[in-house]
């Protein structure tokens, strides 16, 4: 999960196309700071960790008190209107939304489910208590299955096929192909594949943050898609990690580590 938390911050300072579109650029800088995106990716950790083994009802209700609990402690990331809407709304029910939001939150739930299928479920709870459009479904199932495939042990062209076959996603573009006409764009059919294509074409983990920085557009959010899966694959470098963890709040580092030592469990 670090690895999606580490995308948002890397592009979180070229957000809204202000980048200039390269992979020449520095890792951190004063800008390089979490947003909803991290928020979001903790909250939804959280939950799905407390809940195992439950009830659908149940990862629901979990999955709905840790959103609006962790976006009240964090006003400031950054949220959407509808969404910032629905986190401070006393009876909160989904919105139809199919935003990139319910892709960037969704890492845990490739890390926690034993299968392809469990995935999938787990993916689609995250996803339906906000956007339950079938495009905002679609977006966290993709991510979710392709961060299993990875950390599994699938080959790149294996997770390529895959995604391609379930999701009906084109995943033929080359990065150079995408990245001259690609603009801010938060939807998840518009966010989800330039993602995934940029881990398929990065060399490691770091390679894969520049290439989807490169891209512009929705960088903190497309950069934390490309970096969730891309940890999975390849892992983090020890110093990116702790350049993160650095930049961490003590309450998200407490859930983040909670995650990491029921994976190596």
């Amino acid at each position: 999960m670090i690895g999606a938390i580490l995308g948002d911050m890397i592009g979180s300072p070229y957000e809204f196309d202000r980048g200039n579109k390269t992979k020449d650029f520095p890792l951190f800088s004063a800008g390089s700071e979490f947003t909803d995106d991290s928020v979001m990716t903790i909250a939804v950790a959280e939950a799905l960790m407390d809940t195992l083994g439950r009830t659908d009802e149940e990862i629901r209700a979990a999955l709905v008190e840790s959103m609006q609990k962790w976006g009240k402690r964090y006003p400031d990331a950054g949220y959407g209107g509808m969404f910032y809407h629905w986190l401070h709304s006393r009876h909160p029910s989904p919105y139809g939304s199919y935003g990139n939001g319910s892709a960037m939150r969704v890492s845990a739930a490739g890390w926690l489910a034993d299968s392809c299928e469990e995935t999938r479920h787990l993916a689609r709870l995250t996803a339906d208590v906000t956007h339950n459009h079938p495009e905002g479904i679609k977006g966290a199932e993709a991510v979710a299955t392709a961060i299993f495939l990875a950390r599994t042990g699938s080959r790149k062209e294996e997770i390529r096929s895959i995604i391609t076959r379930e999701f009906g996603y084109d995943l033929s573009r080359t990065c150079d192909e995408i990245r001259p006409a690609y603009h801010h764009m938060e939807s998840c059919q518009k966010t989800v594949p330039e993602a995934i294509t940029a881990f398929l074409e990065g060399n490691d983990f770091e390679d894969v943050i520049r290439t989807a920085v490169s891209l512009g557009g929705d960088c903190d959010t497309l950069t934390c898609i490309a970096g969730s899966m891309a940890e999975a694959f390849y892992g983090v470098p020890d110093a990116l990690a702790e350049e993160g963890r650095k930049r961490l709040p003590g309450d998200m580092l407490a859930v983040l580590s909670r995650l990491q030592a029921m994976v190596r469990a």
